[in-house]
């Protein structure tokens, strides 16, 4: 089971966390995590907007849904990240490979073209690629934020090269349209021209888009305690 969990907390506790993320082995049942602090989408590259350490995303691997609820109840990061909200999520499907993620298989399961999906992309860049990687990216990241088929949509990053995106779609079919091109909104192309561009000369050493299927959530993030749709 995976979680993705968005809470609000002191700025020195989520460059700990980054520093410093729960591992496996010192938190039973956890498979993975990662910490990161929210960058804005679509906001200028130099700005206190692009990077909130007072607002935190964590992406985590669990071995069981009763290992990350112990987390949540007894771990001082799961306590402080139990006061926002958070996403239960069954693993569906990956592009890309990670070495954190090894035995991730490429498709776990089926899903029907109208059902909610949850997207999430982790990325390790290569550092020379930043300029390259900003231009191609920006205008990728006004379409996701602007979609009206995503019900919320967000980037964090850990620096100086980690970063991943998080979207909840009304449907599987939405979100492959926007993937591939083929939404009814403006500048549908630019996302199909990243990927072209990320094929001829990749921005970064490894990455992933994973598709998941949302199971539940819990909490609340600013002001909403729903974010799945339905």
């Amino acid at each position: 089971m995976f979680s993705y969990h968005l809470a609000e907390l002191p700025a020195r506790t989520t460059a700990r966390a980054m520093a410093r993320p729960p591992r496996p082995g010192q938190v039973p049942g956890l498979r993975h995590a990662e910490v990161l602090a929210f960058m804005q989408l679509g906001a200028p590259t130099a700005s206190l907007e692009r990077m909130q350490l007072r607002r935190v995303a964590v992406f985590a691997r669990w071995e069981e849904e009763g290992a990350l609820d112990r987390f949540l109840e007894h771990h001082p990061l799961g306590i402080a990240l139990s006061t926002g909200w958070h996403v239960r999520m069954e693993f569906l499907r990956r592009y890309g490979t990670l070495a954190c993620l090894p035995d991730l298989p490429t498709k776990a399961g089926d899903w029907d073209r109208g059902e909610p999906v949850v997207a999430v992309t982790l990325a390790r860049l290569q550092l020379p690629q930043l300029p390259r990687f900003l231009k191609w990216g920006k205008p990728v990241e006004r379409l996701v934020v602007s979609h009206p088929g995503a019900t919320i949509a967000l980037a964090a990053m850990r620096p100086p090269r980690h970063f991943s995106t998080f979207s909840i779609w009304r449907s599987v079919e939405e979100m492959t349209a926007m993937v591939h091109g083929h939404s009814d909104v403006e500048n549908r192309e630019v996302h199909a021209a990243a990927m072209r561009e990320q094929a001829r000369r990749d921005f970064h050493h490894e990455s992933a888009f994973m598709r998941f299927r949302p199971l539940a959530e819990h909490g609340r993030w600013q002001g909403r305690d729903r974010l799945l749709p339905g």
